[in-house]
């Protein structure tokens, strides 16, 4: 099969140069046109403007054999995790050519992606390389030739400019919506007849653009603890500050501010409000990574294992006073731990006599970070809520933090009454 991943959303010109191009190599192989549409969420973790129905139309009426949806990954995962699921899945379905468009020659992408391929890093491509989604791919396919024996043939086409600018879907929905859903010239310009009649009809249908289900978005915003919105995927300590810091929210536009001030991108500012949307949590994350990992499609420097390495070791580092961006170039270079990362610590507590009173052993303890900037753990009584700093030393609070700040490491806390008093133990929850 001749295999295309893609959104459509919806299908323009520019797509249907990539279904010719792939209908070309299909005909002379004597095969079929392959669609790996994503569905649910877009491959950059938003709500979709057309219906996957309304997609698969399109892609069919430009020249398509068949489609396959890709569902379950893009509010959960980012494109460094969701572009070895997919290239795995469409090597095992028997696609042996694959077709994407760039603005840079086929050779340069070839010499840029089996740079990353070779570290078995594709998680931390520069931002300022040019049709960096391309060189992941290429990459990725690259490193699965490991495990599957064989590799998909890249067919990279130019990117179809009209007047000497690439088309931009997010423009063509942008425009539609401000027109009240009517398609405007300009934009009929740039999409294929087929793609005109079935966006018309949908709306004809009353078959609007699929929104985020803002009541619940804003309901859990508004009324999460730390603790709670911590458990979420995606989710860092300075997110959930600037989070609780911006409370309350009634617009959407408000939360993505909150999350501009922790540092959040427009990409993962989606992907996060796409896990609070969803309630996916960093346990649900931890869990589907390890599937695949197990299933030899994750490389090596992504996997859950190396991420908690690797903040060990930044730990023990930062313990010795290297920065921690210092201890990460060390750690990307290859180093053997000298001991195994921590899976589990007690911390002490400050506590007043009558909270003591208060407690039991092997009670349920919640991890969050303060606004100051402090670990520190809730525990629910059945006479009051506690709150107490945690006292750990250097090494293992600057591990916890990078643990908490991982976006899907999950940890779990429980009440210890020991000889010398209540400890909290705090362990990953990578069972």
């Amino acid at each position: 099969m001749i295999g295309i991943s893609a959104d459509f959303d919806p299908l323009h010109k520019g797509h249907v140069k990539l279904i010719e191009k792939a209908r070309q190599i299909a005909d002379d192989k004597g095969t079929q046109v392959v669609i790996y549409l994503n569905k649910g969420y877009s491959a950059n973790h938003a709500p979709f403007f057309s219906s996957f129905q309304a997609r698969s139309r399109m892609a069919l009426k430009a020249g398509a054999d068949k489609v396959v949806p890709i569902e379950g990954l893009h509010h959960r995962l980012t494109l460094a995790y969701t572009v070895p699921i997919r290239i795995a899945m469409m090597l095992e379905d028997g696609v042996v050519d694959y077709v994407d468009a760039a603005d840079i020659s086929t050779a340069k992408v070839v010499k840029l992606s089996r740079k990353f391929a070779r570290k078995g890093i594709f998680s931390g491509i520069p931002r300022n390389l040019p049709n960096r989604n391309v060189i992941r791919w290429f990459a990725v396919n690259e490193f699965l030739f490991g495990k599957y024996q064989r590799k998909m043939k890249f067919h990279i086409i130019p990117e179809y400019k009209m007047d000497g600018e690439k088309i931009s879907g997010r423009i063509i929905r942008k425009e539609i919506i401000k027109n009240q859903l009517k398609i405007p010239k300009s934009v009929k310009n740039l999409l294929p007849p087929s793609t005109v009649d079935i966006l018309e009809d949908e709306f004809q249908k009353n078959h609007l653009p699929d929104e985020r289900d803002m009541d619940v978005i804003l309901n859990k915003l508004n009324k999460y603890s730390r603790s709670k919105l911590l458990e979420i995927a995606h989710i860092n300590a300075e997110a959930v500050n600037e989070l609780v810091k911006g409370r309350r929210y009634r617009l959407e536009s408000q939360i993505w501010a909150s999350l501009r001030k922790a540092g959040y991108g427009p990409v993962l500012s989606r992907l996060a409000i796409s896990a609070v949307e969803q309630d996916v949590s960093k346990r649900e994350v931890f869990h589907l990574i390890k599937d695949y990992e197990k299933k030899g499609i994750i490389p090596p420097d992504q996997t859950t294992g190396k991420v908690i390495e690797r903040a060990w070791f930044v730990s023990s580092k930062a313990s010795q006073g290297i920065p921690s961006h210092e201890a990460h170039k060390i750690f990307r270079k290859g180093v053997e731990l000298k001991k195994p990362p921590l899976q589990t610590m007690d911390s002490g507590l400050h506590l007043r006599s009558f909270e003591v009173d208060s407690l039991k052993d092997d009670g349920e303890a919640e991890i969050f970070v303060d606004k100051r900037g402090d670990i520190a753990c809730l525990i629910r009584t059945s006479k009051r809520k506690i709150k107490s700093p945690l006292i750990l030393p250097a090494q293992q609070a600057t591990y916890l933090r990078l643990i908490i700040d991982s976006h899907f490491i999950p940890l779990k806390a429980r009440v210890m009454k020991k000889k010398e008093g209540f400890r909290i133990r705090i362990s990953l929850d990578n069972e």
